[in-house]
Parts: structure tokens; C-alpha cells; sequence
């Protein structure tokens, strides 16, 4: 396995498309008692071998996923490097007590950050801006069989499925055939055409007083429940806290359990208590 995982960590989608498809095919698949004993190793001693090998053998369930997304305009390699970064953002987050496979848990992670790109590069001007408004995106893209436009059977059956008003469909997909708008005024136009950009139009509320106050307020308001929330907790968990989340360089839970001399497994869960309580203080 170790030839297999070399090869595949010297090539990247960008160079060599088919070449690394290959590559990541050739890595073994995980069994299930060793992809346990990889996540825990990961899980309660941060151990980086075991979460590579744990990336490296999903890498060809990436290349699936990003596959189902080729109607895009967009380039496959690019599409695979950003399902790459949510198997990785999956593997760092994957809990081995859970009782599922990796493959499972990271479905979700690497299909949001597909999901993701393709939102930021569809269109300059974005499109689909609510939760609602991109499942609705994705499901056309899926649905429309043809380049014209969409029959009055047709939207009445996509409302019908996705369970949204007739008008909400058709404003997608009008969205979705606009042609492309430049957000500032193209390079040389007069004045009289320049005030027609996009851009002259969008207000700037970073610097307005009101919203500044009103973060302000919120800031402190966040920070003063915090530290009344952490002087509640005892000396121990409030240090584990202050080291997991709160300083500059964050310990790991092996680091904490030497420290404290106790397993890493206490002191994920002294973690998990100390954090069950600081959430129903501040909620409270």
C-alpha cells in the first residue's frame, strides 16, 4: 500500500487527470477494523500518519462524487481538489465512537464543498443566495433535459416534486439563463455609461455608525457571557478549555493528558462536559 500512496501524493488532478485517477483507484480500500483503529488513532492521539492514510484511501470515492458534477463549465480537476478539501475537513471531524464508516460520515462534507464552488464560479452576480435557492439550483441543473426553456407541465411537475411555487421555478430559472453581468463598468466607457454599473448601486454598510455600535455591543455582550460562563466551571476544565479553544497555540488532547496524567479519552470528555456546561450557562 505504501507505493500506492507515494504515487498518488506526487500527482495532483490539475497535471495529470487520468494519471491520478488511476493513482487514487490503486490505493486499497480501508476494512472496517482498520479504518477504526486509523480514527482513533487520529481521534485521541492527533496522529497526522493515520489521518492521511485515511484520506488517501477515500480519495477515489472524491473522484465519484465530483464525476456526477461534469455539467457544470467547470474543470473536473477543479472540482475534485475542492471534494478533496471536505474529505479532509470530514476526516479531521470523523468520530469513531459514532459507529459509522468514514465513507458515509464524509458524503455530505465533500458534497458542500462542491456545492460551494460551483455556487462561487456559476455566476459573478450569485444566483442562488438562500439554502432554499440552491437546492432548487441543483435540482434543476439535474432535471433540465433540453436547452429551451421549461414547458408549463414541466415546472408544474418540478413544483409539484421539490414542493415550491410555480413562480419560484421560473425565477431560477431565469437566473440561470441571464448571461453574465459585469459588476464594475467595462474598462473605457464614458461617464454617461459608467453610473449604469452594478457597482454604483451597492451600498457599503461596513462603515456606517449604527451597525458599528451594534457590533460592538454584541461583541461585548458575547465576551462578558463567556467569562461568566468560565469562572462558573472548575480550575481543570476551564484550563482544558482555555488550551483547546482559547489560546494561540492549541493543545491536543494528548499534549492535555500528559499534562494532567490521564488518557486522552478523560480528557476529551472532561472537554465535552466542560463544553456541555459553558453552552447551557450562556443560554441560559
Amino acid at each position: 500500500m505504501g507505493n500506492e500512496l507515494r504515487r498518488v501524493e506526487m500527482l495532483v488532478p490539475g497535471r495529470d487527470l487520468d494519471a491520478y485517477m488511476r493513482a487514487a483507484s490503486s490505493v486499497a480500500i480501508l476494512s472496517a477494523e482498520h479504518e477504526r483503529e486509523l480514527a482513533e488513532r487520529l481521534f485521541f492521539e492527533n496522529d497526522l500518519e493515520a489521518a492521511r492514510q485515511m484520506v488517501m484511501a477515500h480519495l477515489r470515492f472524491v473522484v465519484h462524487i465530483a464525476r456526477s458534477y461534469s455539467g457544470y463549465g467547470l474543470a473536473q480537476a477543479d472540482l475534485i481538489q475542492e471534494g478533496n478539501v471536505g474529505l479532509m475537513k470530514a476526516v479531521k471531524r470523523f468520530n469513531p465512537e459514532k459507529g459509522v464508516r468514514l465513507v458515509s460520515f464524509a458524503v455530505h462534507w465533500i458534497k458542500a464543498e462542491i456545492h460551494e464552488y460551483i455556487l462561487r464560479n456559476w455566476r459573478i452576480v450569485k444566483i442562488a443566495t438562500t439554502k432554499a435557492q440552491r437546492k432548487l439550483f441543483f435540482n434543476l441543473r439535474s432535471n433540465k433535459k433540453r436547452l429551451g426553456w421549461f414547458t408549463n407541465e414541466e415546472v408544474t411537475s418540478l413544483a409539484n416534486d421539490l414542493g415550491v411555487e410555480e413562480k419560484t421555478v421560473r425565477q431560477m430559472e431565469g437566473r440561470m439563463s441571464s448571461p453574465d453581468t459585469a459588476f464594475d463598468s467595462p474598462y473605457g466607457d464614458d461617464e454617461d455609461k459608467a453610473y449604469q454599473a452594478p457597482a454604483y448601486y451597492l451600498e457599503d454598510k461596513r462603515f456606517d455608525p449604527a451597525t458599528q455600535v451594534e457590533e460592538a455591543d454584541w461583541n461585548q455582550q458575547s465576551m462578558d457571557s463567556l467569562q461568566q460562563a468560565m469562572s462558573q466551571l472548575d480550575d481543570r476544565s476551564r484550563d482544558i478549555l482555555q488550551q483547546r479553544w482559547l489560546s494561540d497555540n492549541k493543545s491536543t488532547l494528548h499534549e492535555l493528558a500528559a499534562q494532567y496524567g490521564v488518557s486522552a479519552e478523560r480528557i476529551r470528555q472532561l472537554e465535552k462536559n466542560a463544553m456541555k456546561k459553558l453552552k447551557g450557562s450562556m443560554s441560559a
